[in-house]
């Protein structure tokens, strides 16, 4: 797993009180993890604070997977 994907989990577990087992690269934030549209903004948020990085609206709701985290991070990390 890489070291980004760990710290997507973390905030995940964290925000959605959900086991770290359940998320996977291909889960989705919504069909799979129940987040709603308040579990979604503390999710964006948490990854912010995380990875010292600033997500726009728009690009917030293009993430719908862990996977489209850990690129979108990856491609704006400082």
């Amino acid at each position: 797993m890489s070291e980004t994907l760990n710290k997507v989990t973390e905030v995940i577990v964290d925000v959605l009180k959900v086991d770290a087992k359940e998320v996977k690269a291909e889960t989705r934030f919504v069909e799979d993890l129940k987040a709603d549209s308040m579990d979604q903004f503390f999710l964006i948020d948490g990854f912010c604070e995380k990875f010292d990085i600033n997500i726009n609206d728009e690009d917030a709701r293009n993430i719908k997977t862990v996977s489209d985290a850990v690129t979108y991070i990856d491609s704006h990390k400082k």
